[in-house]
């Protein structure tokens, strides 16, 4: 029961895919969310979210320091889903910290947490054209390095398209089935 790497674009169904995938993987999930509500639509995206999960999970709220909070939360919870690392990238590039060495430090604390399976949820933004500006370009770079660490030691990874999952690496029945709920939802 390793940790999962959920990728794709944008409306693609990588959370709700997650959000089935923690809700079979433990009795006890979490969802960290990495969001911070700093306007009234991202407010009500936030609200909407939290009213689609009900109370099946555990709301844990972190913009920055997700390693801390993913070893805070696996003292209580079996399974964590962070949603997302895009959000958190940007985060951290707003408050100036170093990407870089916070991804180390995720990969560090992933290794560590042996009895919590945790299931990342990224968008993946390297698809498209090359961004006109550096700031553009230089997130799409961090987000594409951290997507490539964390697919390495996750032991499954998805991309999501149109709601169905790519099965990237890792367990392809598990994907089968995910898929099949999807459909019958």
């Amino acid at each position: 029961m390793g940790h999962v790497l959920v990728l794709g674009g944008a409306r693609s169904g990588k959370t709700g895919f997650a959000e089935r995938l923690a809700m079979r993987a433990g009795q006890r999930p979490a969802y960290l969310a990495t969001a911070e509500a700093l306007d009234d639509e991202m407010r009500e995206r936030v609200r909407t979210h939290r009213q689609q999960r009900g109370g099946a999970f555990a709301t844990i709220e972190e913009p920055i320091e997700l390693s801390a909070a993913l070893t805070r939360a696996a003292r209580d919870h079996d399974v964590i889903l962070v949603d997302c690392l895009t959000l958190w990238i940007t985060n951290m590039i707003v408050a100036n910290a170093n990407v870089a060495q916070a991804v180390d430090g995720l990969v560090g604390t992933l290794g560590k947490l042996k009895g919590t399976r945790v299931i990342l949820v990224s968008n993946e933004v390297g698809l498209g054209i090359v961004p006109d500006n550096a700031m553009a370009r230089m997130f799409r770079d961090l987000a594409g390095s951290a997507h490539q660490r964390l697919a390495e030691i996750c032991d499954d990874a998805y991309f999501i398209v149109a709601g169905l999952p790519m099965v990237l690496k890792g367990s392809v029945p598990e994907a089968e089935v995910m898929t099949q709920r999807v459909h019958e939802a």
